[in-house]
């Protein structure tokens, strides 16, 4: 089986490129991030003609998250226990929960694509709630395994965080003065390992290879990228992977996405007889 995640940054101007990938690739399952639409206004035909059933969650055109899978999707939550909510200038307990988190089950599998608070800069409200949000995420994880120690979940999706220097290629983000890189952030990414979450995809990808270019100052070719996209698996989920990869040629030609999709492929056995046919 292949699993992937993809920030997409805007499914309507990127769909056709995202399925043409899926396709080519022979991705079973894409969460997405970034879908920057409305579960009415995802461009769903286009998936369904390549075999994909989408389940989408969002809200303006701002977040979002989304899947595509080949397989059956079951358990649909559109965020996760304890997460926080914001609203830019409010406090309090009852703040809005943002489209940033959704899970599936497929098959064996519990799968989130998870889009992290950008942070935006040291000392905003954002920041803290960046770090509000990644602790209420590892506690609910924690809870997860808790109860089922032998469940091969993955944490998939745009992190916002390069957690060490060899991931950040990009010299305006600067420890001290920039988000992405403060140790406070470093130290939450860092903190699911401490719980068994383990990168899937490093031991498979070398070092230096990014996985998101912003679009100002040329940064893709000067190749002055970060790697801020990540699949974090359970020992459940790790011990299946047999192989990873950062798809860096999908930042090129027209209409790119500013992020690359990121691959692992399972040990799991799936009947190619059940898989729609593509012509």
């Amino acid at each position: 089986m292949r699993v992937a995640t993809w920030n997409v940054n805007s499914i309507r101007t990127r769909a056709g490129r995202v399925v043409d990938w899926l396709v080519r690739e022979d991705i079973d399952v894409l969460g997405m991030q970034e879908i920057k639409c409305k579960p009415e206004q995802f461009p769903v035909q286009l998936f369904e003609e390549a075999g994909y059933e989408v389940i989408a969650h969002g809200t303006n055109q701002w977040n979002g998250v989304a899947f595509a899978s080949r397989l059956p999707m079951t358990d649909v939550a559109t965020h996760f226990d304890h997460q926080p909510g914001f609203l830019k200038g409010e406090e309090g307990p009852d703040l809005p929960i943002e489209a940033r988190a959704m899970g599936v089950t497929v098959g064996e599998l519990r799968l989130w694509s998870l889009y992290v608070p950008n942070g935006r800069a040291l000392g905003d409200p954002h920041y803290t709630y960046k770090l509000d949000w990644l602790n209420a995420l590892r506690t609910a994880t924690i809870e997860r395994l808790a109860a089922e120690p032998r469940l091969p979940l993955a944490l998939m999706g745009d992190w916002n965080i390069a957690p060490t220097d060899v991931d950040n290629g990009d010299p305006t983000v600067i420890e001290g003065i920039s988000t992405h890189v403060s140790p406070e952030e470093r130290a939450a990414f860092a903190s699911y390992a401490e719980i068994g979450m383990q990168d899937v995809v490093r031991p498979h990808v070398p070092e230096g290879l990014f996985t998101y270019w912003d679009y100002k100052q040329l940064r893709f070719p000067r190749n002055e990228g970060m790697r801020i996209d990540f699949i974090l698996g359970s020992p459940g989920f790790a011990e299946l992977v047999t192989d990873a990869s950062i798809h860096r040629n999908e930042r090129k030609g027209t209409t790119p996405s500013d992020h690359v999709p990121v691959v692992v492929d399972l040990a799991i056995d799936e009947d190619d007889d059940d898989r729609p046919m593509i012509f």
